[in-house]
């Protein structure tokens, strides 16, 4: 019981054990971190770190952006946004063969920058894309995998909740985690585009053209579609340009998209408090798995079990890029398993430090975790974004959206090894904005 590699995997067991009684991962995580500190201090001082944890939680005043960034994402989605977005896009290359699962992609791009949260893009999209898709007579497979795929990139686009959350568990400026994020999200969605021609070129008939609309009907979405870009605007620039603080653009965010669901008449007395609650309960959600990841943090910290891997990759002198791909592996089977802020936060305590040991960039690292778990969210045998899909339209089998997601998922791992073997990617934008350093 001395060995510190021992007792991390018996502590890490442990919660593994509890997460397979149906017990929330942030309680399993810090009563497994609870049992374990208490190994090597009193079990009275180990039970006090749930008051200390759960007071600094609420204490941090950076953990307040994801709750107004949940908030903002509710209220545009009871403002119509995500339909607004999809109409924009399909009014420009709607077109095209395949045109309207591009406009879905371009779709969850823009909603995915407007709530943050991918499963929330699925969900979404596939209640307003997937009935126009499946009337234009494009193949359920084909048209649920590219609103699967498309969902994933919730968590990339800025602003992302996840990316916050990296931000406060590793110390990382959160601007430049969004900064980093701009290209690879560009290439996501460019990538997916290539996939769609290619799919599409070799079977036509799974998506065929739709109408072309006339310059005049293009202008009158444009005109109606001016909500999408103020939001777009006021939180985008006022970000990267240094108006806002992270946490005045979400405000800023909120409180646009909030006037813009009064005043289109969706945001009844009782719509309100259901935005509220829902909030409240993802806010809740993720504050009690940060409170538990940090307890089990500090367990694994005093095992010194990072520390152990580390100079066990020396001895074993594997290359970097070997590490990487390992993690990569990993992440996309946890991605495909657990919800996305829990894969994040059982494993930066020991991936973190490995990362900073070899030498890369946490901003980088930071988007490549991100990515890799988004690309599980769609991986077999699970994969949260198909399941949701499901859930919205019963009438597609499993094995449908599996289908449909063949291509998209090449096209991921194809980003994923540009990005891993060109960090400047990521890092060119932070740089170039001078929150980074080459």
């Amino acid at each position: 019981m001395t060995d510190p590699f021992l007792l991390a995997m018996l502590g890490l067991g442990g919660m593994f054990v509890l997460i397979a009684l149906h017990v929330p991962i942030g309680v399993a995580m810090g009563i497994a971190g609870v049992v374990g500190v208490s190994v090597f201090v009193t079990p009275d001082a180990a039970m006090s770190l749930f008051a200390i944890e759960s007071v600094s939680a609420i204490a941090n005043p950076g953990l307040g952006i994801i709750a107004v960034f949940l908030l903002m994402g509710s209220f545009a989605n009871v403002a119509g946004l995500s339909a607004d977005i999809f109409r924009l896009a399909y009014a420009l290359i709607g077109h095209w063969r395949g045109g309207l699962a591009m406009a879905t992609i371009a779709g969850c791009a823009g909603f995915g920058a407007v709530c943050g949260s991918s499963v929330a893009t699925t969900a979404t999209m596939g209640r307003i894309a997937l009935p126009e898709m499946v009337a234009r007579n494009y193949a359920p497979s084909f048209a649920s995998g590219s609103i699967a795929s498309g969902g994933t990139l919730g968590m990339l686009i800025p602003p992302s909740v996840i990316m916050v959350l990296y931000g406060i568990l590793t110390e990382q400026f959160v601007i430049a985690l969004f900064a980093a994020a701009i290209l690879p999200g560009l290439i996501a969605v460019a990538f997916y585009f290539v996939a769609i021609l290619v799919t599409v070129t070799l079977k036509p008939g799974i998506a065929p053209p739709g109408p072309k609309m006339a310059w005049a009907e293009r202008a009158q979405v444009f005109r109606e579609s001016w909500r999408v870009l103020v939001l777009a605007i006021a939180v985008g620039v006022g970000i990267y340009s240094g108006i806002f603080t992270v946490t005045e653009a979400a405000s800023v965010g909120a409180s646009i998209a909030f006037f813009f669901a009064l005043s289109s008449g969706n945001l009844t007395l009782k719509k309100f408090f259901e935005v509220l609650l829902e909030t409240a309960g993802n806010t809740c959600l993720i504050f009690t798995i940060l409170i538990g990841a940090n307890i089990f943090s500090y367990f694994i910290s005093m095992t010194q079990a990072p520390g152990e891997i580390i100079g066990f990759i020396r001895a074993a002198e594997l290359s970097p890029l070997v590490v990487i791909l390992i993690l990569m592996v990993v992440y996309l089977i946890l991605g495909s398993i657990f919800d996305t802020v829990a894969s994040m936060v059982i494993t930066l305590p020991f991936v973190f430090p490995l990362i900073l040991e070899m030498g890369y960039s946490p901003i980088w690292w930071g988007v490549m975790m991100v990515m890799v778990m988004e690309v599980g969210m769609i991986t077999p045998p699970i994969g949260i974004n198909v399941f949701v899909l499901h859930g919205v339209a019963r009438t597609l089998s499993l094995r449908q959206i599996y289908a449909g997601i063949t291509p998209f998922f090449i096209a991921d791992l194809v980003r994923l090894a540009i990005v891993a073997l060109f960090p400047a990617i990521a890092l060119a934008i932070p740089a170039w904005l001078g929150f980074i350093r080459w």
